[in-house]
Parts: C-alpha cells; structure tokens; sequence
C-alpha cells in the first residue's frame, strides 16, 4: 500500500479527535457506564472499524481490507483477554467503580503510544531483515503452548511489575485514593494517590500483551498502516468492553484455548512465509523454498473467526451446564 502522508495525518487527528472526546466525557462526569451506555459506545466502535474497512474495500482492494479486517479481529480477541488482567488489577487496588473509566482510558493511551513505538520497530525490521519472520513465528506458536497449556487454569491472583515497585518505592504514594486525581497535598506535602500506580499498571501490563499481539498481526499484514489502525480500533472500545462483558468473562473459560489456536496458526503461518522468502545461509543453501504453501487472506480470516466463535459457544455451553449442576446440587 502507498498511503499519502496527508493519510497518515488525517487517520491520526481523527483518532486523536475520538480520544480527546472520550476524555472530556471522563473526566467531565466520572461515572459507572450503564449496560446499555456501553453496549451503545461497544457498537459505535465497532461499527466504525467496519466503516474504516470497507473505506479500504473500496479504495485499495479486497486483499488488503481482508488484512485488515483479520487484523483487527484478532487484536480485539487478544484486547478481550487482557480484560481478564484488567479485571484483577482494579480488585488488587480497590479502584472505585466511578473512577476505573479514566483509569482504563488513560491505559489505553499508553498502550497506544508504546504499541505506535512496537509497530514502527517491528516495521523496519521487516523491511530489513526477512528473517525476523522466523523469530516471530517461533515467538508466538511458543506462546500458543504455553497459553493452551494454562488455558483452563485460573489465575486469581494478580502480581505487581517491577516498575510498579520501584513507583511505590521511590514515589510518595498515599494510601487513600483522593477522587480520580493523581496527586495530592497531605500537610503541605506533595503526595502521588494509588490512581497514578493504577494507571502504570494497566500501561505496562498492556505493553506485555503487545509483545504477542505485534508479532500477530505482523503475521496477517505487513503494511503498517494497517498494523497501526487495527490496534487502534481494537483498543478504542475496551473501556466500554470492559464494563459490558465484566460478569460474561469468567464465562469465556474456554477463550484461552481459543486465542492459543489463533496464535498458533499465524506462527506457523510466518514461518511458512519465512522459508518462502528465506535468504538465511544455513536453510536451503540460502534458497528461497518454492514448495511451502502460501495461505491467502480469506482463509486465515475464516480460520481465525472459526475459531473464536467455536470457541465462544463451547464456552457458554460449559458454562450453563456447570450452573445448572451447581443450581442442582445446592437444591
């Protein structure tokens, strides 16, 4: 794809516009959202990346909108997962129910900004080095195991990072949260409120999903702007997303499972591409392999929905299974 840097420019102001918005609702009346508040916002952020996808149907083609649209699916699945994290995060600090949307908006802008930085390295490495592909793949077919291995287990405990201890550390952090400011002034004092080691939290926690997420997407599309606009718009609805599916994930038992088949077919997907385009000394003479397979888009995309939706209904199904024996049992 040759996008205009007017592109480029446009697609950030628009998206920066969006932000700044959802800012000045947070911040204008911290609330809880409603079911159906977050469910409206759930389907306008959907519903745009549809939009957005089909502007790309019709301005470069179907290849490239099934990149896309394979992309973001895949992104938002991952962002559906971190939830789980999320959800643990807000329980270990007690976050108020009213303040936990700045919390989670402002997460997002981190994540944001740290996954621009990702993308754009993950990027120039590509054009460089074909072999990255290859790391990549093994990366996250590596990640699959170990997903799909804990995938039914319960992790209900959530552990602080080192860049959380070194803030509680060396920051003057008041035990009491004061509204949804980050600091405050006890006895004349400048202190840091728990919502700025919330916020860390939820940044650096985001950053550790990107580095299976990045590496995903890579796998799909190699175009940058569509790497960049597929995680934005995955991200954009997780605050909503959030607070609607919150009492559905511990449903979800089976998303793992899901998510570590998915990771496991771009893997496997990229080393594929790999050997394709493969220019390493040691494999094939430094050969490219004519005979590996090449998946086309429409099929990763079928795969990857398969799955998730396989995934989605097994779950649900345990799930009311498991509450009728439990409603039998307890009678």
């Amino acid at each position: 794809m040759n996008i205009p840097t007017w592109v480029w420019i446009a697609t950030m102001v628009g998206l920066a516009a969006l932000l700044l918005f959802d800012l000045a609702v947070v911040g204008r009346r911290p609330h809880e959202p409603s079911i159906r508040e977050s469910t409206l916002w759930v389907v306008f952020y959907v519903g745009l990346a549809a939009v957005f996808g089909m502007g790309i149907f019709a301005t470069a083609g179907p290849k490239y909108a099934g990149e896309f649209f394979a992309g973001w699916v895949t992104e938002y699945s991952l962002s559906v997962d971190n939830l789980f994290v999320f959800v643990l995060i807000m329980a270990n600090f007690a976050v108020p129910r009213i303040y936990q949307q700045k919390v989670l908006l402002v997460g997002i802008v981190i994540a944001l900004i740290m996954r621009g930085a990702f993308i754009a390295a993950g990027a120039a490495l590509i054009e460089k080095f074909v072999w990255v592909f290859y790391f990549f793949g093994l990366f996250l077919v590596f990640t699959a195991i170990k997903l799909a291995k804990g995938g039914e287990t319960d992790d209900d405990e959530f552990k602080e990072n080192i860049l959380i201890r070194w803030t509680r550390k060396v920051l003057p952090v008041t035990k009491e949260y004061h509204g949804a400011d980050l600091t405050t002034r006890i006895n004349g004092k400048k202190m840091f409120t728990p919502m700025l080691v919330v916020m860390i939290a939820i940044g650096t926690t985001d950053l550790i999903f990107a580095l299976d997420s990045i590496p995903a997407i890579f796998g799909l599309t190699k175009e940058p702007y569509l790497v960049f606009t597929a995680n934005v718009f995955a991200l954009m609805g997780l605050r909503q997303l959030y607070f609607l599916i919150g009492g559905l994930l511990d449903r979800l038992i089976y998303l793992s499972i899901g998510l570590s088949v998915v990771l496991g077919f771009i893997g496997v997907k990229l080393v594929m591409e790999a050997l394709a385009e493969n220019n390493l000394p040691f494999i094939n003479g430094g050969e490219k392999i004519g005979w590996v397979p090449h998946i086309p888009i429409w099929l990763s995309l079928t795969i990857i929905l398969g799955t998730l939706v396989v995934t989605t209904v097994l779950s649900l199904a345990k799930s009311s299974r498991d509450k009728k024996r439990d409603l039998r049992a307890a009678s």
